[in-house]
């Protein structure tokens, strides 16, 4: 199969620093904008006449459940976009296809599934993540209409990853902008003119998560794109897809994991600090989310690059993609570090301006943060692990950071403190360095081998796929 160039890059000729610019910034662009949008669903919520706090609090328990929907689309997108990409390096765009359309369908298999499990255990699930009898309405208006929409969350997430992967950054960008101002236009219409209130915010949502999933559908089913979708790739093949689903674990655990932790610290710190330090974790837990918006557009910007020249063996490229990426990665994660450490309450004063509440957590969020000096090289190693398609490394460190550390800290660290809330604060940057440290080992051993591979042949192989 002849392989057709982007027509916005060329990702085996053009300079990497151009390159990573022109897709690093659009991506980045549409995780702030994603992000920027579910903040004001939440504004809107907030400010509905005499229910709105007891309302957004509902809301906010159904976010792990989001979380879940979400994570299954990372499984398959950004499992099967890195494989994709390689294949595209090696101009093997057939098999790259029939990824894509492997893919596509398994989304649209686990969404039927994730909706109807949804829609049968929502009230426990609610319970499970904390909703009380005053929340409990409200939680249950709204993720009974989210999850009817749970097929569109799919197919946007998973499929812009394709998108990506492709070099199609702008196209990638537009499918979450598009998404995103639809929402913000909605949701005052359907929430204070039609007076549907938490429903109204439901439905605006999933029509705006459909909107972009038939933007981004149509454009890899049209002539503009490089790989395209074909019915006769959706018949799920073992072979192809479980690759995909493997090397997909890593970023569907990061994901998924969150809404334990959040469990986890909550129970901590309602337990050592009462409601005022729950209050402050929250804050926290926002920021830290928010601040690596960028590491993420960055690294998701840099795969592509990495991916196809993985593919196409070309050893300079690559190792060039990684430093730019990597050097990029940690500088900004060295200024958010100093500008947390230099002023903490500008960034506590975005969400409250009780006096209480800010003196705990502008000293929390010094502490929580402390670590975040290195997550640059965490976050850029372990991405390109995934560009690599390298899943067992990829997948280990996912887990290794969340469960196996972070957790336990959580709870061993009070028995050996006397402040037992500075002790709950503390397991996150005791869990970065060392997740850190262990990356950064793992990766420099595994980049040597794969930059002494391929060197020693220059012809691409089928050799080159680590599952």
């Amino acid at each position: 199969m002849k392989l057709k160039m982007s027509r916005e890059v060329d990702l085996g000729k053009e300079p990497v620093r151009h390159l990573l610019f022109i897709l690093a910034v659009p991506s980045i662009t549409s995780q702030v904008v994603n992000a920027l949008y579910n903040m004001v669903d939440r504004m809107y919520i907030g400010h509905i006449a005499e229910v709105g706090s007891t309302a957004l609090t509902g809301v906010g328990v159904c976010f792990p459940i989001i979380m879940i929907v979400s994570a299954f689309a990372a499984l398959m997108g950004m499992g099967g976009a890195p494989r994709a990409s390689i294949s595209m390096g090696k101009k093997d765009n057939e098999t790259a296809e029939k990824i894509m359309g492997n893919c596509f369908a398994a989304l649209i298999v686990v969404a039927l599934l994730l909706t109807t499990a949804v829609l049968l255990f929502r009230e426990p699930l609610l319970y499970l993540f904390g909703a009380s009898e005053n929340t409990i309405v409200y939680a249950d208006k709204y993720i009974r209409i989210y999850a009817i929409g749970t097929i569109f969350v799919q197919l946007t997430l998973g499929m812009n990853a394709f998108i990506s992967a492709q070099g199609f950054s702008k196209i990638s960008m537009l499918t979450v902008i598009i998404g995103a101002v639809t929402n913000i236009v909605l949701d005052p219409i359907f929430i204070f003119g039609l007076g549907m209130g938490v429903e109204g915010a439901a439905l605006a949502t999933i029509l705006s998560q459909a909107l972009s999933a038939a933007w981004a559908v149509k454009f890899l089913s049209g002539k503009n794109t490089i790989l395209r979708l074909k019915k006769k790739n959706f018949r799920i093949k073992p072979s192809i897809l479980l690759p995909c689903v493997a090397l997909g674990v890593a970023p569907f655990t990061m994901q998924a994991t969150e809404s334990i932790l959040v469990l986890c610290f909550n129970s901590s710190l309602l337990k050592y600090g009462g409601d005022l330090a729950v209050g402050a974790m929250t804050i926290l837990s926002s920021v830290m989310q928010f601040a690596m918006l960028p590491l993420q557009g960055l690294t998701q910007g840099g795969q592509p690059i990495i991916s196809y020249n993985y593919g196409a063996r070309n050893a300079d490229r690559v190792k060039q993609a990684f430093k730019l990426q990597t050097i990029c990665a940690f500088g900004y994660a060295t200024i958010l570090w100093a500008a947390i450490q230099l002023v903490p309450s500008a960034f506590v004063a975005i969400f409250t301006n009780d006096p209480q509440l800010s003196e705990i957590t502008q000293w929390a969020l010094r502490v929580y943060m402390a670590g975040v000096l290195l997550m640059g090289l965490q976050i850029s190693c372990q991405q390109s692990f995934i560009a690599f398609g390298n899943s067992k490394i990829s997948a280990f460190l996912a887990v290794f950071r969340k469960i196996v550390l972070l957790i336990p800290l959580i709870f061993i660290l009070p028995s050996f403190m006397t402040d037992k809330v500075l002790a709950v604060f503390l397991a996150e940057p005791i869990a970065d360095i060392i997740a850190v440290m262990t990356t950064v080992t793992l990766f420099a051993l595994e980049f040597k081998k794969i930059m002494k591979d391929l060197r020693s042949d220059p012809n691409p192989s089928e050799s080159l796929s680590r599952s």
